[in-house]
């Protein structure tokens, strides 16, 4: 009996020990499972992530030219409008006009009372 229980016990030391090398040299269970599922999903997305790219690619011609043709007028427009609070919402007419109606001082006093913020 005094063999058998030394035995069982050496045998499960012999056990734990790779367990507790494996844990400080390498990843814990928990970290290996979180690698694991974190490249399953790298796996999932490549091909969508890949069309998205090509896509990127076809667009950025065309981004480019937008950008050096509406950048300038957009840069005017900030530097006309100065202060976006001071405007109401964009309004679509039925005819597709977009208007922007500028708030009154009234309009403005009403939305910080006694110079209140909001956050």
């Amino acid at each position: 009996m005094r063999r058998f229980i030394t035995t069982s016990g050496a045998v499960l030391l012999a056990a734990t020990l790779p367990l507790q090398a494996q844990e400080e040299d390498g990843f814990s269970l928990m970290e290996r499972g979180a690698q694991l599922f974190f490249e399953g999903i790298q796996r999932e997305m490549e091909p969508a992530l890949n069309d998205l790219m090509a896509l990127a690619d076809d667009m950025e011609p065309a981004l480019r030219a937008f950008i050096s043709e509406m950048g300038p007028a957009f840069v005017e427009l900030l530097g006309q409008i100065e202060d976006l609070s001071a405007y109401h919402p964009p309004e679509i007419l039925p005819n597709g006009d977009i208007i922007l109606r500028k708030k009154t001082p009234e309009e403005m006093a009403e939305e910080n009372p006694e110079g209140e913020i909001e956050i």
